[in-house]
């Protein structure tokens, strides 16, 4: 992948205030869902580390909010922003609680589910190059035979074998059209 534009633009100062003589920055988020880069629009649906913790620990079979409370010790306030906000994003969806109870769960979606190969990526990375890889509690094993899975590759549409030297951006010819137009 080459690089192709600047995608994190600049944050706006909003205030400050001082806690223990140290400056504290408050910045207004940057959105990304409408940025040209998939991957700067990936980042504003999911790029959250709690909310991809929120994703692993669904995967995991976690549904309810006390769940992913206990699991995460995450504050309920921010636990609820961040399941809200992958609720609106179709991340998630809400549910009746699958005991017959007044509850409600939160479910992975098809998109919810389609993060999985990142979570997996994400893993691989981690056991790769972490300082202490024998620290990783788990391994990814295939469930019908309890096998580790393989490493995920990148491959051509012949099956070759791709890295980053071979790869490369290109426009899509619907945004050339865009651009010309406009």
């Amino acid at each position: 992948m080459q690089p192709h534009k600047t995608v994190i633009p600049r944050a706006e100062r909003q205030r400050s205030a001082f806690v223990y003589g140290m400056e504290i920055v408050i910045v207004k988020r940057t959105r990304l869902e409408d940025d040209e880069c998939p991957i700067a629009r990936s980042l504003d649906a999911i790029g959250d580390w709690w909310s991809m913790l929120i994703v692993r620990d669904a995967m995991l079979g976690r549904r309810r909010f006390g769940e992913f409370q206990k699991s995460l010790g995450l504050a309920k306030n921010i636990l609820t922003v961040r399941l809200r906000a992958l609720v609106d994003r179709g991340i998630l969806a809400m549910a009746p609680a699958s005991d017959g109870s007044a509850y409600q769960e939160y479910v992975l979606t098809d998109k919810g589910r389609g993060i999985f190969p990142v979570l997996v990526a994400l893993r691989q990375w981690s056991e790769a190059f972490d300082d202490h890889p024998e620290d990783i509690a788990t391994i990814l094993v295939d469930r019908e035979n309890g096998r580790p899975v393989r490493k995920l590759e990148l491959r051509a549409q012949d099956g070759r074998l791709l890295d980053l030297a071979d790869t490369t951006l290109k426009p899509r010819p619907a945004a050339k059209r865009r651009r010309a137009g406009g």
